[in-house]
């Protein structure tokens, strides 16, 4: 009927962010992390200040807000100017 060997019902892969992206986890609170990369069926998420990278389900990861992004990084950069982060 299609021609090819694809049911009509297959659900396209989800987008996958580029790695750096900052992302918000809806089911951590919000919590703003950079993303580092896709590892099984899960997205790797990192804290932008720097620590534990943790994994996440891509349904509840969606783009950090502006202000999200910007509390971010502006933790990030405090942490660096204390030397805790390089």
């Amino acid at each position: 009927m299609y021609g090819e060997n694809v049911s009509p019902n297959t659900a396209s892969p989800p987008y996958v962010p580029a790695p750096g992206a900052l992302l918000a986890d809806t089911s951590r609170g919000d919590r703003v992390g950079e993303f580092r990369g896709v590892a099984g069926p899960y997205w790797s998420l990192r804290p932008v200040g720097g620590g534990r990278e943790w994994e996440v389900e891509p349904r509840y990861v969606r783009p950090a807000l502006l202000m999200e992004q910007l509390r971010a990084r502006t933790a990030r950069l405090n942490a660096r100017s204390r030397g805790e982060v390089l």
